[in-house]
């Protein structure tokens, strides 16, 4: 039998083990006081990663309690804020109409229906004085020649070319225009942005209007685009307004051998028996801005796109808000360059915002090691 010793009625290991959990709380404290260890410890800590959600984690229950309220004002917050836009869509659509008859007058300078007044064509540049200057100077240096060279100036109808010149001008839609694309887009007489009636589901439609051509019979080709503005109900906290989800093109009544979105190609085939050789030609798909109207459908029935079709719709996307927001509403300045060099310089502003950033934060960093000389 095992011999346990007993004192004063307590067993004899129960003593010697709380005697060593004596002397190790005895231990602690004294390592605990040593200025060394509780450094060595401090930075032990600061090394750790500490993440907004670690944080939480470590939060009372009381506590995670009340967020998980104010994540219930927030999902409130977000159906408000779908409202909001809602009503953002109704504004443009009133404002639309407002801006309407002075598309069309533009439509008409364009096309040469009409021609403009001098007091509308009367426009103060930048740099009026300096070329009234240089105009004066030249006046009195080659006045007979410049009377010659205005008679003979040629005075086509309209402005040509204007909305395939604008094409040519955005990169994002010239990277769509292929040379066989090039003449019919010269037809394209105006672009025009309706938006969706009250009542009926978000969208707008962008309309391509074109003069009589031989490539195609439609006089309007069309786009629509279909958005939705409400929070997500599986991800509520992503939503930051109104978006593309998905759009319809037309169909365009080709003219015979017109139709620049396929191309024949010849293929030879061999007869396994008989060995003979003969030729087949098929219609395959071919690179073409006219493309744009017959778009990808967006997955309705739970199957995910390929990563390929699903950039390609995104592209589709932003061509589309782009036209509505940018081409439509500034056309001339699209036309003239004016609006790319705007683009371009906000562009370089942020690239010289980010660079100015990290410049501070290096800053900062040589701040610390003098400071600190042990970083």
């Amino acid at each position: 039998m095992a011999d346990h010793s007993f004192s004063d009625g307590v067993p004899s290991d129960s003593v010697e083990a709380a005697k060593n959990a004596s002397n190790t709380e005895k231990l602690t404290d004294q390592v605990m006081q040593n200025p060394r260890v509780l450094a060595a410890l401090q930075e032990r800590l600061d090394s750790v990663p500490h993440t907004p959600s670690s944080y939480i984690e470590t939060l009372p229950k009381a506590v995670k309690r009340r967020i998980n309220a104010l994540k219930q004002l927030q999902v409130r917050c977000a159906h408000i804020e779908a409202k909001f836009y809602e009503e953002v869509h109704d504004l443009e659509r009133k404002y639309a109409a407002l801006y309407q008859p002075l598309f069309d007058k533009r439509r008409e300078f364009i096309t040469g229906d009409v021609e403009p007044t001098d007091a509308e064509s009367e426009w103060h540049s930048e740099n009026e004085e300096e070329e009234k200057l240089a105009g004066d100077m030249k006046n009195k240096v080659v006045i007979t020649e410049k009377e010659a060279a205005t008679a003979e100036e040629p005075n086509p109808k309209g402005i040509p070319e204007f909305w395939f010149t604008i094409f040519r001008n955005v990169d994002m839609l010239s990277e769509l225009v292929q040379e066989y694309d090039e003449p019919i887009l010269k037809h394209l007489q105006d672009i025009k942005v309706k938006f969706s009636d009250p009542g009926q589901p978000m969208s707008f439609v962008l309309e391509f209007h074109f003069e009589p051509n031989d490539y195609f019979t439609n006089s309007v080709l069309t786009k629509t685009y279909k958005m939705k503005s409400e929070p997500d109900k599986a991800d509520p906290f992503s939503f930051e307004g109104p978006e593309i989800v998905d759009c319809d093109g037309c169909t365009i009544d080709w003219k015979k051998g017109k139709n620049v979105t396929v191309k024949t190609i010849k293929k030879k085939q061999k007869h396994k028996g008989r060995g003979t050789v003969r030729t087949i030609t098929k219609q395959v798909p071919n690179e073409s801005f006219f493309n744009f109207f017959n778009p990808l459908k967006a997955s309705g029935d739970g199957e995910s796109l390929d990563e390929d079709s699903e950039f390609t719709l995104a592209s589709d996307f932003e061509i589309g808000h782009f036209f509505r927001e940018r081409i439509v509403p500034r056309a001339v300045l699209y036309f003239t360059g004016e609006a790319i060099e705007d683009d371009d310089n906000f562009e370089e502003g942020e690239e010289g915002e980010e660079e100015e950033l990290e410049g501070d934060e290096e800053g900062e960093d040589e701040d610390d090691a003098e400071i600190n000389p042990k970083v």
